[in-house]
């Protein structure tokens, strides 16, 4: 099942830079991990704006839900999630 998910980013001010730093170093860590094994297909930044659009094949509803909970940088984000489906003018379908 595919998944576009907009993941909008708001870290407190007032967090310690050294905490903050440790937080980053998590989130990339564990999303470099969901990529070597194809579930986080692809990321991409939002331009001008502490924004990614990122695409998933996981699974289930289930599974997406897992990985997004596990996000370090969940609790300061706001996300939207778009179920996708393959479109019949695609020509990498043909």
């Amino acid at each position: 099942m595919k998944f576009a998910v907009r993941m909008d980013v708001a870290i407190p001010q007032e967090m310690a830079e050294q905490a903050k730093n440790d937080l980053l170093a998590r989130e990339k860590e564990y999303s470099q991990a969901l990529q070597r094994s194809g579930e986080w297909q692809s990321i991409w930044r939002c331009v001008g704006e502490y924004a990614n659009l990122s695409i998933f094949d996981v699974g289930s509803n289930e599974r997406l839900h897992e990985i997004l909970w596990g996000l370090p940088l969940f609790p300061h984000m706001r996300i939207e999630i778009t179920p996708l489906a393959t479109h019949p003018s695609d020509i990498a379908l043909a």
